[in-house]
């Protein structure tokens, strides 16, 4: 897929920097945890608003090529990422079915540098669980038993989509892996998941899986899955020894 626009990654590159922040920077990097020893150590960020960027995806989706969104994935630039998956999301969804394999290979094959909580949450339900809804979605649990953070979150993430139509099956075999996971990321996300099994499949379903399980998940998961719950039963799941 060749550019339209040959300048298309430049210029999206200039208007991306045209928009950054240093006091906007700084406040974000805190809030990604870039500090040492923190989950995004290391992490550069811009200080480029969301919708500053999401007008940026909009102008140069179109124009630029796979490869070039490839390039940018790889960058040492948060909004640089951001901007790559985000055009990705949009390719996929306008994308015929060779396209969208393209793109599913292409995110597997990159997941070191989808190595935040923001960039897996706006990409794995739209491009993986979108891809794996009518496949073999076992390849999540492959996903699912990685060392690294963001591969287990992109596992946990990529089931929204399923859980959305009703599907919960895949979400609670990958939930009942991680329930006893360390990262707290990982643990927010399970939480998460089960409170939108409960919002979309039926509330029995979580609370067949919390029953089964509230003894050994964190009080972090167990808060994030009884989040839409009556006061009552919120305190009786908490209560519970």
């Amino acid at each position: 897929m060749k550019n339209k626009n040959p300048c298309a990654l430049e210029n999206l590159r200039e208007d991306l920097r045209a928009g950054a922040d240093s006091k906007r920077a700084a406040a974000t990097q805190r809030y990604f945890k870039t500090g040492k020893g923190e989950y995004a150590e290391g992490d550069i960020f811009l200080g480029v608003a969301a919708p500053q960027t999401r007008a940026i995806v909009k102008k140069y989706w179109r124009e630029i090529s796979i490869a070039d969104v490839k390039n940018i994935l790889r960058s040492e630039i948060h909004e640089e990422r951001t901007t790559a998956l985000l055009i990705l999301v949009k390719k996929f969804e306008k994308g015929d079915d060779i396209q969208r394999k393209e793109i599913f290979d292409l995110y597997l094959a990159n997941t070191k540098h989808i190595n935040n909580w923001d960039l897996v949450d706006l990409s794995a339900p739209k491009i993986i669980g979108a891809y794996l809804e009518d496949k073999d979605k076992n390849i999540l649990l492959n996903l699912v038993e990685s060392k690294n953070l963001w591969e287990r979150r992109i596992a946990m993430l990529a089931v929204f989509r399923f859980i959305k139509n009703g599907d919960a099956a895949m979400a609670l075999k990958i939930a009942e892996i991680l329930i006893s996971d360390k990262e707290d990321l990982i643990r927010k996300a399970v939480g998460w998941m089960l409170r939108e099994i409960g919002k979309n499949c039926g509330q029995k379903i979580e609370e067949d899986f919390l029953r089964r399980h509230y003894r050994i998940m964190s009080r972090t998961t167990l808060r994030y899955a009884i989040e839409r719950f009556d006061e009552q039963k919120r305190k009786y799941y908490l209560n519970l020894e």
